[in-house]
């Protein structure tokens, strides 16, 4: 659960909005490079800038960063603060600004903001109104991403003459050439780690060079001398279709002004776009 419903603060208003940004750029590459108070900006004037959260986008030619500010504030958002960012954004050399708002912008703001190119967000908590017109049930039609081993092979030194043992994979160790143990489950995750940047349904090998270890079953106290371990594995993307209930799950919603986009955020943190 990403926070409970009702007790959203400035800091919390932050770290969601950095999750909705981070989480709806994935497909398109869109990296958050900083957020929250130490997320700085050296301008040409030789200022430093706190951002909010700053967004990266590459084209595979340049670089393009987004710097997105967040107003948890009472109050409608109007011209001055639009006019802030506009100048923060032109001194930091950041290609586009954005405005998140709790409760909305002035007239005047809206409309310096469209003559600046800075986008703006209403982004708060489902109110009554927002209810209107939609269905109590909902389908989603999500993706679930997955990395599966498909394949382990140790390289021992010796041809092993003994019937095969079974073991329990996190009852295995790796005792290196320093003497030092490290539990076998460790190269699990550095090679799946790797496997999650691969593209989707590649076939992925990848061997691990250990001479001198040994590999240690700590069920039965065997000991095999060998010289690397190499995974075989594939990073799979499933469909899945869910349904669930908005009135019990539905908790935030956004809606962008200009591109006139909607999108509603669970208590769980799914987010969806509202085709309404």
């Amino acid at each position: 659960m990403m926070s409970e419903k009702g007790s959203l603060d400035w800091k919390t208003y932050e770290s969601i909005t950095k999750y909705i940004y981070e989480t709806l750029g994935k497909e398109t590459g869109v990296k958050i490079e900083g957020y929250g108070n130490n997320c700085l900006v050296k301008g040409k004037s030789g200022v430093n800038h706190q951002i909010d959260v700053l967004a990266n986008h590459s084209d595979g030619i340049h670089n393009y960063k987004t710097a997105i500010e967040c107003k948890y504030w009472k109050d409608k958002i109007n011209k001055d603060i639009v006019m802030k960012v506009s100048e923060i954004i032109e001194d930091a050399g950041i290609n586009k600004g954005v405005i998140v708002s709790k409760n909305g912008f002035t007239a005047d703001g809206v409309s310096f903001a469209k003559h600046r190119s800075i986008g703006l967000v209403e982004l708060r908590e489902m109110e009554e109104k927002d209810w209107e017109g939609r269905g109590r049930i909902l389908d989603i039609k999500t993706w679930i991403e997955r990395t599966e081993i498909l394949r382990t092979a140790i390289d021992a030194v010796d041809k092993i003459e003994t019937d095969s043992e079974i073991v329990e994979i996190d009852k295995i160790n790796i005792k290196l050439v320093d003497g030092n143990e490290v539990p076998f489950n460790n190269y699990v995750a550095i090679f799946k780690k790797e496997l999650h940047n691969k593209e989707f349904w590649q076939i992925f090998t990848k061997g691990y060079r250990l001479d001198g270890a040994h590999l240690i079953n700590l069920k039965s106290n065997s000991k095999t001398k060998i010289r690397g371990i190499v995974f075989t594995g594939v990073h799979t993307k499933l469909e899945s279709n869910l349904k669930f209930y908005p009135v019990d799950q539905i908790w935030l919603i956004m809606k962008s002004i200009f591109e006139e986009r909607t999108f509603t955020i669970s208590e769980k943190g799914i987010i969806r776009e509202d085709k309404k």
